[in-house]
């Protein structure tokens, strides 16, 4: 195994970084939007979306081990994972603008159209984001740069998150002059020129370096069967399912909470209060004062408060991440993950028992939770490189790629229930939306998915960790012989 462990540039990792920025201006439209998308935009009904998601969701989740294999067997100039990246780039973008396209079909073709673009789009952010995971596995052998490194791809995430959660619904309304389905197209076909861009400046900046040596070689069964061995591997899959289940289901059902159970007269005076209209206008005076044009920003309560929500929760997000790597490389990455997570879920749970006009401590909420997710985030994927170190410590043979099927596996199967919970919990509790009031029942059920529902999944994954055995002590062992091990080939 010739591997090389030098300090990796600050152009090398923000250069890396953009690749997930890219990939994430889709996924976070994925998590936050899909649901609303299909039921409020392109009048899919509720249970049919369900389905659309559900199964489109699974059938990609368990094409990523397949993928794996792919990538690791992949021999070019450009090395194993590079090139996936460049040659899904345009066909990213191309079904991310599909995908977010409402054609004028018939009740049945609408449902077609959601199933082919959605599954295709999955297909290949599997292709494209598989081989991207995995290249933090070999673009450094070093555990310290890799927590560094994951740090610059996160920031960059919550980049692409704020930009889909905080503006995304402004644009579109402002895009499309209020009609939300024009909106999508033209918003989406500039964020899908943006991200062939920035996925073409990942492949072009970065390099692989742990490379395996020309003798090792393994058959799938092997791979297979080193995979299944592998406890950390297995747990950190229930982990990654258990995060997304959360992150899909929370992060669908916010809108449907500002919308339908937060009282809009009092998130217009909370904005008031809080000089953030004030902040709009002088933007706008200063705009227009400059021969520009105002930014448009939507007046309606719910949507503006939904954006500026997302905006404290993610500003937060970032700051936590400043944290995370110091605290990893000082306690362990298994702890600090934990512990973060735990504490933020607590501020998902309270979400419940607010009531409709106490819109401060909504926000005060959501930042909490921001900041103590936000140490966790870079972790998770940091974990998934160590455990392809494991693996490879355990076996005398590397496999990065289908190890971080994991992940993906992971993220596809969480983001599927998650966001099929959406649908189907509004189905359950009697959405429509045609109602200008929703019912009681309809609005508990929309409280107990933001808060309730949504912490469980999180809570289980904190217990997961007690059977993860990569502690601070085993990711130094497993990194000093390692390099020891390569430096004698």
């Amino acid at each position: 195994m010739n591997q090389q462990t030098e300090k990796l540039g600050v152009l090398e990792k923000v250069g890396y970084s953009l690749g997930d920025l890219a990939a994430n201006l889709v996924f976070q439209t994925l998590v936050t939007f899909i649901a609303f998308f299909y039921t409020d935009v392109y009048k899919i009904p509720p249970e049919s979306a369900t389905r659309v998601i559900f199964v489109c969701g699974l059938i990609a989740a368990f094409f990523n081990p397949f993928m794996g294999m792919i990538a690791d067997r992949t021999q070019t100039r450009w090395g194993k994972f590079r090139p996936w990246i460049l040659w899904t780039s345009v066909p990213f973008g191309v079904l991310a603008l599909l995908a977010f396209s409402t054609p004028n079909f018939g009740p049945d073709g609408k449902i077609y159209y959601a199933f082919v673009t959605y599954l295709l789009l999955l297909l290949v952010y599997s292709a494209n984001n598989l081989p991207y995971s995995a290249l933090s596995g070999v673009i450094t052998g070093n555990m310290r740069e890799r927590n560094s490194m994951s740090s610059y791809r996160f920031v960059a995430v919550m980049i692409a998150q704020f930009i889909i959660q905080v503006l995304l619904l402004p644009l579109v309304l402002i895009a499309g002059d209020g009609d939300k389905a024009i909106g999508f197209e033209k918003v989406m076909t500039f964020l899908s020129i943006a991200g062939i861009i920035m996925f073409l400046i990942t492949f072009f900046t970065t390099k692989e370096r742990v490379v395996p040596t020309a003798q090792q070689k393994s058959t799938v069964l092997e791979d297979v069967k080193d995979l299944f061995a592998n406890k950390p591997w297995v747990v950190m899959l229930l982990v990654t399912i258990l995060v997304f289940v959360t992150l899909a289901l929370k992060g669908g059902m916010y809108i449907f909470y500002f919308e339908n159970y937060l009282d809009a007269g009092q998130i217009a005076l909370f904005l008031n209060n809080i000089g953030f209209n004030s902040f709009i206008s002088g933007l706008n005076s200063m705009l227009t004062g400059m021969g520009l044009t105002e930014f448009k920003w939507p007046e309606d309560p719910a949507t503006s408060g939904f954006a500026l929500f997302n905006a404290g929760g993610i500003i937060f997000m970032i700051i936590g991440i400043g944290f995370s790597k110091s605290l990893a490389d000082r306690f362990g990455k298994r702890e600090v993950f934990g512990a973060s997570l735990f504490t933020s879920t607590l501020f998902i749970a309270v979400f419940y028992f607010y009531p409709a006009d106490a819109i401060g401590t909504v926000f005060m909420s959501q930042i909490l939770h921001g900041f103590f997710y936000g140490i966790s985030t870079p972790l998770l994927w940091a974990m998934i490189a160590d455990v392809a170190d494991y693996s490879e410590w355990k076996n005398n043979r590397r496999a990065t790629a289908i190890i971080f099927s994991a992940m993906i596996v992971g993220l596809k199967v969480g983001l599927t229930l998650g966001s099929s919970f959406v649908s189907s919990i509004l189905d359950h509790y009697h959405y429509s939306v045609d109602l200008v009031v929703q019912s009681a029942e309809t609005i508990n059920g929309i409280k107990l998915s933001v808060s309730l529902y949504a912490s469980i999944p999180f809570f289980l994954a904190v217990a997961c960790l007690f059977a993860y055995s990569i502690n601070k002590a085993m990711e130094q062992k497993i990194e000093q012989d390692l390099n020891t091990r390569r430096q004698s080939v």
